[in-house]
């Protein structure tokens, strides 16, 4: 029955003024101090952005340059990994763009809901682009730090395919080497024969020449003893 008073009622709605003057004073207080930080913030993420710029710009350049390289040698299953890469980003930024929208119509069906309040409408706006931007940001973080791992994994598949084919260059290599030192052992053993086989043709002819001797000498020897005879 108390609160059916007029000065009752006027009482409460006093307090309830004093109470939502106090949280606007105080949402207002917090809206510009993280309006301030908001500046600082972005002024530091231009920064980094602009050096991530210019990161990218020379990565984008260096990983062109070496899929040229892998493209030439054929590397299809580089090829084929940047593909699927290239697809999942696809993906992420039409995740991202789903979100984007979702978050919309939620800043839309809040409005909605205080449309009942103005004052209290422009400041609820002003905190959810600043919430929207913040996610955003954060959203774009993440985004660059996937666009940065996935150039790593590309170079260290590039790295790992040079290093395979370094050894496999190492490899043959050895085994033309291993193979020339064969050849030359082989060589070397006909080498050995060839000059066994001249040798042994030498003393075969050493051996015909001496029985040819021997054999001129028994003749002139029995020529001798056949004219002795006949003069006898």
């Amino acid at each position: 029955m108390d609160e059916e008073h007029d000065d009752v009622k006027h009482m409460n709605q006093m307090v309830m003024y004093s109470k939502i003057v106090t949280v606007r004073d105080k949402q207002l207080l917090e809206s510009k101090i993280l309006e301030e930080e908001w500046v600082r913030e972005q002024k530091r993420l231009d920064l980094m952005m602009e050096i991530e710029r210019l990161k990218s710009l020379q990565e984008s350049e260096e990983r062109d340059n070496r899929r040229a390289v892998a493209r030439k040698q054929g590397a299809a299953v580089i090829i084929d990994q940047i593909k699927e890469r290239e697809q999942e980003r696809i993906k992420q930024r039409e995740l991202l763009e789903k979100e984007k929208i979702q978050m919309l119509k939620n800043i839309e069906v809040m409005k909605a809901a205080d449309q009942a309040a103005i004052e209290k409408k422009k400041v609820r706006n002003k905190e959810m682009v600043a919430e929207v931007e913040k996610v955003n940001k954060v959203a774009l973080g993440k985004k660059s730090e996937k666009v940065q791992k996935e150039k790593d994994e590309d170079l260290e598949i590039v790295r790992y395919e040079a290093d395979k084919r370094h050894r496999e260059e190492l490899a043959l290599m050895e085994e033309r080497k291993i193979k020339e030192e064969k050849e030359k052992e082989i060589q070397r053993l006909r080498d050995l024969q060839e000059r066994a086989a001249d040798r042994q043709s030498e003393i075969d002819a050493l051996r015909q020449k001496r029985a040819f001797e021997e054999g001129e000498r028994a003749a002139r020897s029995k020529e001798v003893m056949e004219a002795d005879k006949r003069a006898r």
